[in-house]
């Protein structure tokens, strides 16, 4: 679900410097497919007609910071609504777009409990820092009304699910994703775990997995479409 309600176009941008062993776009972390922006801000107008908004993610996009914003601009000359999902690791570019007006949504993945960023991701202490200064930046301008949304999602694997508990302190009532992580033949959580996850949250939170989507569920209910309060998963499958 890139973007919950608006039709969009998503633009991966290359390079990370964080090497998740779980990233599903291994292509992206490196590697060279130069484009000038303005041919970029072509195809994105290309498609106007049919969309709203526009998706930066990759890859990384914040590392490209100049290019990133030059195609924000430009899509905000054509009245589109802007997102970027991101790591957090370039805090100075979310701070550029978010005084420039650029920004109308944030998912930032938050991966870890912050001491176990340096042991998983083998990254300096520094990245930690960065991330925090990032979530610290999105969650004010959310507060102040500088951006539209702001959600903080979290992949969860089995062995892993105390993560988002330690997340979910640090970021108070903003918007929660609980991401399914599907990695090689490790048995994935599925969505009844991920709602037993939620139930201890005591918190409204989205559950994403590749099974049923993405489901706005609260207090041991799954709410479709954010007004119509169905008791199971497979009662919801029904109404599609």
């Amino acid at each position: 679900m890139d973007w919950r309600g608006r039709s969009v176009c998503t633009v991966f941008l290359r390079g990370c410097p964080v090497r998740c062993h779980y990233c599903h776009n291994l292509a992206l972390q490196s590697g060279q497919d130069v484009r000038d922006t303005e041919e970029v801000l072509d195809m994105i107008r290309s498609s106007r007609m049919i969309i709203s908004g526009v998706i930066f993610s990759g890859g990384e996009p914040t590392l490209q910071k100049d290019a990133l914003i030059e195609l924000a601009e430009g899509c905000r000359e054509m009245g589109l609504k802007i997102g970027v999902q991101t790591n957090g690791v370039f805090p100075e570019t979310l701070r550029a777009l978010i005084e420039r007006g650029l920004l109308d949504l944030v998912h930032m993945d938050i991966k870890t409990r912050w001491e176990h960023y340096p042991h998983l991701f083998r990254v300096g202490p520094e990245v930690t820092d960065h991330v925090r200064e990032s979530l610290g930046l999105c969650m004010k301008a959310r507060e102040e009304g500088r951006m539209d949304e702001f959600q903080v999602v979290v992949t969860l694997f089995p062995g892993r699910e105390d993560d988002v508990y330690h997340i979910a302190k640090e970021i108070g009532d903003h918007d929660l994703v609980l991401n399914q992580g599907v990695e090689g033949n490790i048995p994935p959580l599925g969505f009844d775990d991920l709602k037993k996850i939620a139930d201890k949250l005591r918190r409204p939170v989205r559950i994403r997995t590749r099974e049923d989507g993405e489901v706005a569920y609260v207090d041991n209910r799954i709410i479709i479409a954010d007004s119509i309060v169905l008791t199971d998963i497979l009662q919801a499958r029904r109404t599609y």
